[in-house]
């Protein structure tokens, strides 16, 4: 028989309450722990800086837009950052896959999504390390990411994004939507940012009965109208497709656009004055 003493006795003690609070990526808290497993915030208790808190975002993407079709699920973003007013990297991507069936897209602060893609690939090496032939759901991968941002949205230190989750698994499309808040729903179309104004009821009147060349088509088109009347989106975008054989991400390209109209010609501002 394997003999204790009564002094390591406290100390295994301490190692097993420990063990409570070790990282786990399936739980929203652990989006705060570190990565040695163990304790929360290394901030040590005599530190005298404040905490602080994102008051408003700095780098940011525009709108995402997302449609499902016949056997399918397609996704579109541009890959322009901007600083405030100012087009600082025209060649960053904001739609990432995960696993084999589902893709995400962002709209928001860059900095917090790149915070989002780490937790979703620690999830992601977390579900494949019990190789036991079940994998997370795209709905599985959506109500995770609700609990993560409503739980920093608890903490009044929310990430500063909108998310959209597309996948395609068992022969069904998923689409759904997570803000900085943690609201959460489902949709046939979708579309963050600036797209909520200008794109969304087109992609509604396009539908859902569509063939993948007709729903690229579309994506092209909202995609272009959002860039000539939003000075913080650019003609260079990308288009994710999820379908059952897989996730086909394209490489950016540039979309075609018209500046010939009278309207963009002519900007002098003919209407009634008001002040």
């Amino acid at each position: 028989f394997l003999q204790v003493s009564s002094r390591e006795v406290p100390a295994m003690a301490s190692l097993f309450a420990n063990s409570a609070a070790m990282y786990n990526p399936l739980t929203p808290a652990g989006a705060d722990m570190g990565p040695s497993g163990f304790g929360g915030s290394s901030r040590a208790a005599a530190d005298p800086t404040p905490n602080t808190r994102t008051q408003h975002p700095i780098m940011t993407g525009t709108g995402v837009l997302a449609l499902k079709f016949k056997g399918g699920v397609m996704l579109a973003a541009d890959t322009l950052v901007s600083y405030g007013s100012t087009a600082l990297y025209r060649d960053q991507r904001r739609i990432t896959p995960v696993g084999d069936n589902t893709v995400i897209g962002a709209s928001g602060d860059i900095s917090d999504f790149q915070r989002i893609k780490t937790l979703i690939n620690e999830l992601n090496t977390f579900d494949e390390s019990y190789d036991d032939g079940c994998r997370m759901t795209p709905r599985d991968i959506h109500q995770y990411l609700g609990r993560v941002m409503y739980n920093r949205r608890n903490k009044f230190n929310p990430l500063w994004n909108q998310l959209i989750v597309a996948g395609f698994r068992d022969g069904k499309s998923f689409l759904g939507s997570v803000d900085l808040i943690g609201t959460m729903f489902e949709d046939d179309v979708m579309a963050t940012g600036f797209g909520n104004y200008m794109s969304l009821p087109l992609l509604r009147k396009a539908g859902t009965e569509l063939s993948k060349e007709e729903a690229q088509k579309v994506m092209e088109d909202c995609l272009r109208v959002d860039y000539t009347r939003n000075c913080r989106a650019s003609d260079r975008i990308q288009i994710a497709t999820i379908t059952e054989s897989g996730i086909d991400i394209s490489e950016p390209y540039q979309i075609s656009s018209y500046w010939e109209y009278e309207g963009f010609k002519n900007t002098n501002f003919r209407g009634p004055r008001s002040f």
